[in-house]
């Protein structure tokens, strides 16, 4: 049978890195095996409905390079692929009224006030109490006659589920093998709202039934609530897909990823200089490795490579070291001209004279690690900062603020005489110089270097430097750095 997964989410904001994990780990079993993929849309949950993030659902998926066979843009053979168009169809009533019929679900008539009624205090398992809502099947004794008045009235109804309180019930998931539960943790939960939508458990299940999916993926959160999921495709006597539920992923506390680290979305580390191919390569590590321990792979790769047997149960930690790292490994491998037009936005905050840029993205390409680094990396190729002499100062190079300013005054009248300013005509001046006094290179070039730029750290060499500043501003540079010494 064919491989058939999907990416459901919820249009309520920006796309969370464990959504985009979810959305490409499903991608990759279904492409592995050259299944399909296919992108659902479940705004189910009005209330928490966000304007534009259904658009920001396509667009990430698009940057990401995750393109779906079916989905509510494209179509397909079991559409409409969003929810609130499925409910206005009447599928889901239809499902939840065929329960009913079998004794699997009832209509529930209670009003806010008597489920006030049901609220206890539990303890948490963490030292504290927290409040839950059991529902006491109160409803499900109504008689047939009682449920129809209710109906004919306009009563306010849900359905709910009609779990069992005794036994077990048990399921299985790729990960973790069987999981049992006792039935009498199993909620009556609702599976049509009083407002006719679909609770997202209950759509769910008949959306990826009646859509052809085989493999599940979600967070393993989404454990304790399977054993539910179990039942209604018992209930319907439908064929239960392969669950993959994965780990948590926390921050560098190990605590759960949130808004909170500013950087617990897609968008949030795009707008932070990161590529989307770097970020995909990133997540796809979150929880899950190539037998080879590869690290560095394209979306290709990862679909040859991924094997979901290999997923770790053990939460996922989300290293930022890591991914500014893999992000500069793409960012080195990237095309010159692509990675130019990237760049330049940021050239372009802190640069205002009229420099050759792409000369400059040139030098700073397989120095930086995201895009913002180049601001305080070239600023100085647009005014030189204040800056303490002391830099002049180098052990290794065996250089100090006398020193420097000795070789400053020497080579200046050179470079005041020599009209070439490309960078290798610059290197063979300063290299003559270096020869005929019997200097090492770094007792020249470090002192010439700080006195065109004011920096200890550079994104290369100094004759580069003066190549790009031109004549006129290096030597302007070297008279007020000889200044600055001489004080």
């Amino acid at each position: 049978m064919k491989i058939r997964t999907r990416y459901a989410p919820s249009p309520t904001g920006r796309m969370h890195v464990g959504n985009l994990r979810t959305a490409l780990y499903a991608y990759l079993i279904s492409k592995h095996e050259g299944g399909d993929y296919i992108l659902r849309i479940e705004d189910t949950d009005q209330e928490r409905f966000v304007e534009g993030a259904t658009e920001i659902i396509y667009q990430t998926l698009k940057d990401t390079g995750l393109v779906h066979d079916e989905g509510p843009d494209i179509g397909g053979p079991v559409g409409p692929y969003v929810q609130s168009e499925r409910q206005k169809a009447g599928i889901y009533m239809q499902y939840a009224k065929e329960l009913v019929d079998k004794g699997e679900a009832y209509y529930c008539f209670c009003d806010e006030e008597r489920l006030a009624t049901l609220v206890q205090e539990i303890d948490d398992g963490n030292g504290g109490k927290k409040q839950i809502s059991v529902y006491d099947k109160h409803c499900l004794h109504l008689s047939k006659e009682e449920v129809e008045k209710n109906l004919a009235e306009g009563k306010p109804f849900v359905i709910r589920q009609n779990n069992p309180t005794e036994g077990t019930t048990t399921f299985h998931d790729e990960l973790y093998g069987d999981v049992t539960v006792e039935n009498k943790e199993l909620d009556d939960m609702i599976l049509i709202k009083s407002d006719g939508y679909p609770t997202y458990n209950f759509a769910n299940v008949v959306d990826d039934h009646l859509m052809g999916i085989t493999h599940v993926v979600r967070g393993n959160e989404y454990i304790s609530s399977s054993p539910k999921y179990n039942r209604l495709y018992d209930a319907f006597g439908w064929e239960v897909p392969k669950y993959i539920h994965c780990p948590l992923i926390t921050d560098e506390e190990h605590h759960k990823l949130s808004k909170r680290s500013g950087h617990s979305s897609f968008e949030d580390l795009i707008e932070q200089g990161f590529i989307a191919e770097a970020v995909v390569n990133f997540v796809a590590l979150l929880g899950w490795s190539p037998d080879d321990n590869q690290e560095i792979m394209s979306l290709q790769e990862l679909i040859e490579k991924f094997d979901y047997t290999r997923i770790n149960k053990s939460p996922a930690v989300f290293d930022y070291t890591k991914l500014k790292w893999m992000n500069g490994e793409y960012l080195k491998a990237m095309d010159e001209d692509k990675f130019f037009e990237m760049a330049k936005p940021y050239l372009e905050k802190v640069i205002k004279k009229p420099l050759d840029l792409k000369k400059i993205s040139n030098m700073v390409k397989t120095r930086i690690e995201i895009f913002p680094d180049i601001e305080g990396m070239v600023d100085f190729f647009e005014e030189m900062p204040e800056y303490d002499t002391a830099i002049f100062a180098h052990k290794k190079m065996k250089t100090n603020e006398e020193t420097s300013l000795a070789v400053l005054k020497e080579v200046l009248p050179l470079l005041e005489a020599h009209d070439d300013y490309t960078n290798d005509s610059l290197f063979a001046l300063l290299s003559d110089y270096i020869k005929s006094h019997e200097y090492k290179n770094g007792y020249v070039l470090w002192p010439v270097r700080i006195a065109v730029c004011g920096k200890e750290m550079t994104p290369c060499g100094a004759t580069e430097l003066m190549e790009v500043i031109g004549k006129d501003e290096t030597i302007a540079r070297i008279k007020k750095s000889i200044a600055l010494l001489e004080k």
